[in-house]
């Protein structure tokens, strides 16, 4: 790990306020040589499962050994656990409150640490702001070749809140869910790409269809496929299935929201 350089950021601090700027500045003062990519900082506040859908369809664009620094932490001060991640050649560290549930799920080797070396935080720490305390010095000693070991115990009981993953509900229908609202208002489901493959497979010759709200969203390749206003689907660049409305917010335009059900069908 002494060549680990690149920390990513995400939070839900937003760009008003300093405090992403003093993370930055926390850990440069530990290692100078570091790189930081900022992922996002307008994760709606203290939403855990939108940072988990965010962090898990983000990292592994970066390269192997990125340490990855999600701070969306509603319990900061409390007694929840100060977390570092090891999965699948990247690192995680953030608190111990389910943002991680997505990585934990999906990932083929893991390995979860409590921190409790607490030379590797600051000196004076406060309650409010574990991000510069606790998170971000951490990140930093890590990136100096610090072993994982040495930051405390493995874990096996983290926090992991439920993530819903689509069913078949008969042969030829999955049912999913919105997973998350995009900043141009498109929607993104639980349903992947490989999920209507075998729905095709199963039912070569029926015709496709998706469903939110009793509306149906014919599928499409690409967004300005289309030139009304209507409701559309489409896979994205993520093999998610997403509904859209071209030029428009397919969340307003339609009332979406995270969480309305999914139905595509074989028939």
């Amino acid at each position: 790990m002494e060549n680990q350089t690149l920390i990513t950021l995400t939070t839900d601090f937003g760009s008003k306020d300093p405090f992403v700027g003093i993370m930055k500045g926390v850990m440069l003062n530990i290692n100078p040589h570091l790189a930081f990519i900022d992922i996002t900082h307008t994760i709606s506040p203290q939403n855990i499962l939108e940072a988990a859908f965010t962090i898990h369809t983000g990292f592994s664009y970066f390269p192997h050994r990125t340490i990855h620094l999600v701070v969306v932490d509603p319990g900061v001060g409390s007694a929840r656990r100060p977390l570092l991640v090891a999965a699948d050649y990247h690192y995680f560290i953030g608190p111990d409150n389910g943002v991680f549930s997505r990585i934990y799920r999906k990932s083929e080797s893991l390995t979860v640490i409590h921190i409790t070396s607490e030379h590797y935080f600051l000196p004076q720490r406060g309650s409010t702001f574990h991000g510069r305390d606790v998170f971000a010095p951490a990140a930093a000693w890590l990136s100096k070749g610090i072993h994982i070991d040495k930051f405390g115990d493995s874990i096996t009981d983290y926090v992991s809140i439920p993530v819903a993953e689509p069913v078949f509900s008969a042969p030829n229908t999955i049912e999913g869910e919105v997973n998350y609202l995009d900043s141009f208002g498109n929607v993104i489901t639980n349903i992947h790409a490989q999920d209507i493959d075998t729905l095709r497979n199963i039912n070569p010759a029926g015709k496709l269809t998706v469903k939110v709200k009793e509306r149906e969203a014919p599928l499409k390749n690409y967004y300005s496929e289309v030139e009304d206003k209507g409701l559309y689907s489409l896979i994205n660049s993520f093999e998610y299935l997403e509904l859209f409305t071209n030029r428009g917010s397919a969340s307003s335009d339609f009332g979406i929201s995270v969480g309305e059900k999914v139905r595509v069908s074989m028939l």
